[in-house]
């Protein structure tokens, strides 16, 4: 399988006050095409931060961030800026919908921004809508819609740019359990049945049991990985865990 995401030797530091904080600290993995990937740790792991460098929102101090065969971290802003709108879908936990906009119209904004014209990115918008199961809730606005579909909206808006991986933050730390379980399926599917690779940060185990891979971060390095091999079960996630991170 090809590789589309290689991290190599990735830094990130801070200077606070006296202090340099080593946020990310020499890590390296890869992820193929249509792998699904979770990245756990605790609060202040640096997880989050990894996630913005391999989004390009934030530059490496040291390594390189690798998509697609191109080195992110040695673009421009506005280059980065130009790859994120083509090449990463993102998902967001608090969804980031605009309020006064449909679901159809939500889910259009990276396409519109793109220069595609109205129909085009109307007929898109409503394909991806289907594909996510929201066929019929196209032209409600986010406060008709509960917060599994309007996350289902955030993951059809991410996907309408056919990008090359998707990036999400948290995605059901926003909603109740049945809803969130709703999401990870989808996820999962999305993996095996359409060929998405997809990095997730989370600290759920009961998420994280949906991926191919579980990467396990503490203080800024990674502890190990466990692979899933779709036969293991929540519990199972978190007793590794706890072993690897301690």
């Amino acid at each position: 399988m090809t590789t589309v995401l290689k991290v190599d030797n990735l830094s990130r530091r801070y200077a606070t006050g006296g202090d340099v904080v080593h946020a990310i600290d020499g890590v390296s993995f890869e992820v193929r095409c249509g792998q699904f990937i979770a990245l756990m740790g605790a609060s202040g792991s640096g997880k989050s931060t990894l996630l913005h460098l391999l989004a390009g929102l934030d530059v490496p101090t040291e390594g390189r961030v690798v998509i697609d065969g191109r080195p992110i971290a040695q673009m421009t802003d506005r280059q980065r800026t130009l790859f994120r709108r083509s090449h990463i879908g993102f998902v967001f936990q608090s969804f980031n919908l605009l309020p006064t906009l449909t679901a159809a119209e939500n889910v259009a904004i990276p396409l519109m921004i793109g220069g595609a014209g109205q129909r085009e990115s109307r007929e898109k918008a409503l394909e991806f809508l289907a594909s996510v199961g929201l066929e019929g809730r196209s032209t409600h606005r986010p406060a008709a819609l509960s917060g599994g579909e309007q996350q289902r909206v955030a993951i059809a808006r991410a996907l309408v740019i056919d990008p090359s991986i998707i990036l999400a933050d948290e995605p059901t730390g926003n909603l109740d359990s049945r809803h969130g379980e709703e999401i990870w399926q989808l996820l999962r599917r999305l993996s095996t049945e359409e060929g998405r690779t997809i990095v997730v940060v989370t600290h759920e185990a009961a998420g994280a049991a949906y991926a191919d891979r579980v990467i396990v971060m503490r203080d800024g390095t990674i502890m190990g990985e466990i692979p899933t091999g779709g036969d293991i079960d929540a519990a199972g996630i978190a007793s590794r865990y706890q072993q690897l991170a301690g």
